[in-house]
């Protein structure tokens, strides 16, 4: 084990007395992390994860009462409740930790266990950090569930339908006997070859012999728990330490979903994603050793809360980067980021622009604000650019790809160059933040959310807009492309696409095909009546901020915007018709 010798055993005793065996690795001086197991494993499915950190810290594995080594509770029923294995914690902590508190990481129901360590008033002082893999909190995921029946919408019942058919083996698990039959007998024999099989994973020393009491025994965590939680979850379930959640994105039993409103509950919350099945202690040992050391050093290292205020706030508060943020759409939502607590680099070739921006942004209550002056056409500024803005800001959490300009006149009065310039802004500018930042949110493995402004013109064809209607409506694509490549990573792809929105674009579009004086009176024309509509850049704003945080793919803003995107689905031949009309300009 490179250094950190064999692993110690002793047992513990829990609570009713039941004996639990630990085992330890490495130096107990060091922070103590302490690794918790799933159904119907044991400890060993930590073995790999605990050899790649023992050189660092105190390791320590236990297994949870019924499992293992571990003595069962007599009678099981009743013997598996969360407040009894909270007593094993408290337990094996003092045991081993006794000074110092210790960092906890739990996979399956080690971290559905370790969700109520976190959140109990009872462990406060015995729990430095918190890792969850693949285990919701159940009361959490007793308020997800009232909160979509309660208020119910199309995309909500997928969700509760979706994570119900995942659920499958809890309603199994239920039943009296039967499970502790079929493991006992066919599957338990089996289980081994079919794991490997599924998630791809070695079946060396796991495994154990134990495998068929195990899950026997284990049945009794969700038949003492899941019902009463879910259906009376406690009102109180606030983390008082520091969380790091690592969602598979590729796992059967958990839909991604659930940890919707994980932010509601953690105060204090890092998000990872990983490309991978449910077992990831087994499958992925090598990141998730990064991983948890990367999270318990960065708790080690942080000042301490002052006393009574629970986890000081994170000193990377949301990082939100906006193009075209000097004004219009782009001012707007780095103010509504901003208001939100976030932290906002407001980018613009306007540079003055871009700094009244950054200030304004730092006065509604941005955690920072910061101008960048950079021309989103220019591949090699955006490079330097994101490169800059890595080093000294980190990567960012949501990325807004926002700046465009407008071109208007016919396709045959529309140059080369006139194409190249609206492509170059409207669809290139979008292309480099997407594959820049897109790049560095997936080499950070924490997910993100990419915002691309598109248009209502990507869903109508015009005569009078051939250029930036091709923009729009390759912008929208893009977005619909990167979302399926991005999604296994945890990130998320919105197209928004306003419509009559009351901003400078107006003003500053050029019209091809005519003279200098003509293209000023269209130019005022259109400034005027986009003025009379009156609809405020805020609001798109607000649906950006929303988009993000709902997971949206694609966003009408505007009643125009809405019924464009209807037509364009139930009656393309309208709206060809209506293209052939030419707008009085």
């Amino acid at each position: 084990m490179s250094g950190s010798g064999q692993a110690r055993e002793r047992f513990v005793t829990g609570g009713d007395g039941v004996r639990l065996c630990v085992a330890e690795y490495g130096d107990a001086e060091l922070p103590t992390v302490l690794l918790l197991h799933g159904y119907p494993d044991s400890k060993e499915v930590w073995s790999d994860v605990a050899a790649l950190l023992a050189d660092r810290f105190h390791v320590v594995l236990y297994d949870v009462r019924g499992h293992g080594r571990s003595g069962a509770p007599e009678p099981l029923r009743g013997g598996f409740t969360l407040e009894k294995l909270t007593e094993d914690f408290l337990a094996v902590a003092a045991a081993v930790s006794p000074d110092r508190p210790v960092h906890l990481v739990g996979h399956d129901w080690g971290s559905v266990q370790g969700w109520e360590f976190a959140t109990v008033a009872g462990t406060r002082g015995r729990l430095a950090s918190f890792t969850s893999v693949s285990g919701p909190c159940l009361d959490h995921f007793g308020h997800w569930i009232k909160r979509r029946v309660r208020r119910p919408t199309p995309r909500r019942a997928v969700q509760v339908l979706s994570q119900g058919a995942k659920s499958w083996y809890v309603y199994a698990l239920q039943i009296p006997v039967l499970p502790e039959l079929a493991w006992r007998g066919p599957l338990g024999r089996q289980w081994p070859k079919l794991l490997a099989r599924a998630e791809k994973i070695p079946s060396d020393h796991y495994p154990t012999s134990s495998l068929r009491e195990d899950a026997a025994h284990g049945a009794w965590l969700y038949r003492d728990n899941v019902r009463q939680r879910l259906g009376s979850p406690r009102q109180d379930p606030y983390a008082h330490v520091p969380v790091q959640l690592i969602v598979p994105t590729g796992d059967a039993f958990l839909s991604p979903h659930l940890y919707d409103d994980l932010e509601r509950w953690v105060p204090k919350l890092t998000r990872r994603t990983l490309p991978a099945k449910h077992w990831v202690p087994r499958s992925q040992p090598e990141q998730m050793g990064r991983w948890i050391a990367d999270h318990v050093v960065a708790v080690e290292d942080a000042e301490p809360a002052p006393e009574g205020e629970g986890p000081a706030p994170e000193s990377g508060a949301q990082l939100v980067l906006v193009t075209g943020a000097a004004s219009g759409i782009g001012r707007a939502t780095a103010l509504a980021f901003a208001e939100a607590g976030a932290r906002v680099i407001a980018v613009d070739r306007d540079g003055e622009g871009a700094a009244r921006t950054a200030a304004e942004a730092e006065a509604a209550g941005a955690a920072g604000a910061w101008p960048e002056t950079v021309d989103v056409s220019d591949g090699e500024a955006m490079e330097k650019l994101a490169a800059r803005t890595l080093a000294a800001h980190g990567v960012p959490d949501v990325v807004v790809n926002n700046a465009g300009i407008g071109l208007a006149g016919r396709f045959l009065d529309t140059t080369p160059e006139d194409w190249k310039q609206v492509l170059d802004v409207n669809l290139w500018g979008v292309i480099h933040g997407c594959r820049l930042y897109g790049r560095q949110m997936v080499e950070r493995g924490q997910g993100g959310h990419i915002v691309n402004t598109a248009s209502a013109a990507a869903f109508q064809p015009s005569r009078s807009l051939p250029a930036y209607s091709t923009s729009k409506a390759a912008v929208l694509m893009l977005s619909e492309c990167l979302r399926a490549e991005l999604a296994p990573f945890g990130i998320g792809v919105s197209a928004i696409c306003p419509g009559l929105v009351n901003t400078p674009i107006t003003g500053s579009a050029r019209h091809t095909g005519v003279g200098a004086e003509e293209q000023e009176r269209r130019r005022a024309r259109s400034a005027k009546l986009y003025k009379l509509r009156n609809y405020p850049p805020e609001k798109v704003a607000r649906a950006i901020v929303r988009a993000v945080r709902r997971d949206i793919a694609v966003v009408p803003v505007t009643p125009e915007a809405h019924g464009l995107r209807m037509l364009s689905r139930l009656s393309p031949g309208a709206l060809r018709t209506l293209a052939r009309i030419d707008p009085p300009l």
